[in-house]
């Protein structure tokens, strides 16, 4: 056969073909779920990991004060977010080399069923919970230590927690509890239940003041947020990193304007001092910052600018290669 004679049935065989519909291929189905939330990166010697316990649905517009519901809906359509902004709760882990330091440990079960990723992600960011030598937590709030326990157990079993003295203070106390307004006492029960074990097994110690707590890891007193609400300050090799927990809370509103406050201050007025110390000193020095509730991972600078306002500059991705 000749090739025009073996091109012409070729083609006939293809139109042929064409009149019998190919099989469909089904679209692959939705996954809906995110990859394990765990970033890192190196502070010189060290290694941090921040970790996500997973987010929670926030109405700012109802939280935030020294401000208007007209004036956060603005700022909030400005950053591109809904009312209800879909929160991080970050918790970092600092690898000294010869100690494994977590600096808070989300909310577990006490702040809904949204959050409670920490430890499938500590795991997936290649650390078993029986590793963590230490645990310092900013403040006593759910979504800080609610982590601590699984069914009542110490999550950390190696673990010692430590926490600021005037914190541990009112938030495990019963009479302070018991005089709260009804609205406030899970905040007192969460951080009691969530402390207990360890203060059982002798693992809970507490410090004032700016204290080294183990070689390149030292808390700063910041009260305001809380009765003894602290940051962390990490450095090592001239790189420094200050782990603010809950200095702020909702970044779309709070760099504009510092002196923006929340319901969960149980001071708003220091609480607002410090943050606007915080930003300050963090646009001036250029160190990182970590935060609680910055979008996952939280890391980032600070950068002044106009007037009172700052703006936040996450940290560039990096593959770590």
């Amino acid at each position: 056969m000749s090739r025009s004679l073996k091109n012409l049935a070729a083609t006939a065989l293809l139109c042929g073909l064409a009149g019998f519909a190919a099989p469909a291929l089904a679209a692959g189905p939705m996954v809906k779920t995110q990859a394990p939330g765990y970033y890192r990166l190196p502070l010189g010697d060290f290694e941090v990991t921040a970790l996500s316990d997973g987010t929670v649905k926030l109405p700012v517009k109802d939280l935030l004060t020294n401000t208007t519901p007209a004036k956060v809906g603005a700022a909030l359509k400005r950053s591109f977010l809904p009312d209800a902004v879909e929160t991080s709760v970050n918790a970092y882990l600092i690898n000294t080399g010869s100690k494994l330091v977590l600096i808070d440990t989300g909310a577990s079960g006490l702040f809904g069923p949204t959050l409670g990723s920490l430890q499938a992600n500590l795991k997936a960011a290649g650390y078993q919970p029986e590793q963590v030598d230490e645990i310092y937590i900013t403040h006593l709030h759910p979504d800080h230590v609610g982590g601590l326990v699984v069914n009542g157990a110490m999550a950390f079993p190696n673990a010692v927690v430590r926490v600021d003295k005037a914190d541990a203070d009112f938030w495990l106390d019963e009479a302070k509890m018991n005089a709260a307004p009804k609205e406030s006492q899970g905040f007192f029960q969460g951080a009691m239940a969530s402390i207990k074990p360890y203060a059982a097994a002798g693992k809970l110690k507490t410090f004032e003041g700016a204290t080294e707590l183990v070689p390149g890891v030292k808390a700063q007193p910041t009260h305001g947020h809380t009765a003894g609400h602290s940051v962390y300050v990490v450095e090592s090799k001239g790189e420094k990193l200050v782990l603010w927990g809950d200095l702020m809370h909702v970044a779309a509103v709070q760099f504009d304007n510092p002196e923006v406050t929340i319901k969960f201050d149980s001071e708003s007025p220091p609480a607002a001092k410090e943050r606007a110390k915080a930003y300050a000193d963090a646009a001036k020095n250029g160190y990182l910052v970590g935060a609680a509730h910055i979008a996952f991972p939280g890391l980032g600078h600070v950068r002044k600018g106009a007037g009172k306002a700052y703006t936040w500059v996450p940290v560039n991705y990096s593959s770590l290669k």
